[in-house]
């Protein structure tokens, strides 16, 4: 069933989601907030950007011009029914198709940031799995791994532009490994902790394609309380607008 949300505390914005699909969650929230914009941006690119919580997000951190792509149709249609009711054509655009294949319309060292909440999980032929299902190829590396996203990103990334990823923490030495393969360096790293006595659950990473060396580690970010209610430092970024 199709809904109708306020993005969050976005309060002048409006995300359309369907409860049947995989809906965005606060990875996506995170990401955009983490992310370093460099002064002078002038274009954005999400990969698989769902029903484009991304873009919206960093359609109020700044004026660059900002390129969604989505692989599942249904998806990419919501997108694209938040972007038009939001009247934010003008700044965000949708594409529905595969980024190994879109990205040859795009040209070489184009974007100055890639953000991706990319699928989590490692495909294999064993693993039991609805290979067109929505909430598969969200989670699991079926039509996009870890490595092509990064591939795909050195290629089309400027000298110095950002790439920005939100990860599961189990896959920090995969992320790194690959981004210094091709040419990106880690230059900064968030862990998140659903509660203090508990492991992180999310990693937050930002690389620049041929980047000095040098990573800087934040401090580690609690999301919930005791009461499971969002920490202070999480309400803040529902408190935008």
């Amino acid at each position: 069933m199709k809904v109708k949300n306020y993005l969050l505390g976005y309060k002048n914005l409006f995300i359309f989601q369907d409860t049947s699909m995989f809906n965005f969650s606060l990875d996506s929230v995170l990401l955009p907030n983490f992310i370093t914009i460099p002064k002078g941006c002038k274009k954005i690119l999400d990969i698989g950007c769902g029903n484009a919580p991304i873009p919206l997000i960093l359609s109020t951190k700044t004026s660059c011009n900002i390129i969604g792509v989505e692989i599942q149709k249904e998806v990419a249609d919501l997108a694209k029914e938040s972007v038009s009711y939001n009247h934010l054509e003008n700044r965000i655009e949708i594409i529905e198709g595969d980024i190994n294949e879109v990205m040859h319309t795009f040209l070489d060292n184009s974007f100055n940031v890639i953000t991706c909440n990319p699928p989590y999980f490692k495909y294999k032929e064993s693993s039991n799995v609805n290979k067109s299902d929505y909430k598969t190829i969200a989670r699991h590396e079926v039509t996009l791994t870890l490595e092509q996203i990064i591939s795909i990103s050195s290629r089309l990334l400027t000298h110095n532009g950002v790439l920005g990823l939100v990860h599961r923490p189990e896959r920090l030495i995969d992320v790194i490994e690959m981004m210094r393969k091709y040419h990106i360096e880690p230059k900064k790293i968030e862990l998140v902790y659903p509660h203090e006595d508990e492991e992180a659950n999310i990693l937050l990473i930002e690389g620049r394609k041929m980047g000095h060396p040098g990573l800087k580690i934040l401090p580690p970010m609690i999301s919930h309380t005791e009461e499971g209610e969002y920490t202070e430092v999480i309400k803040k970024y529902f408190e935008n607008n």
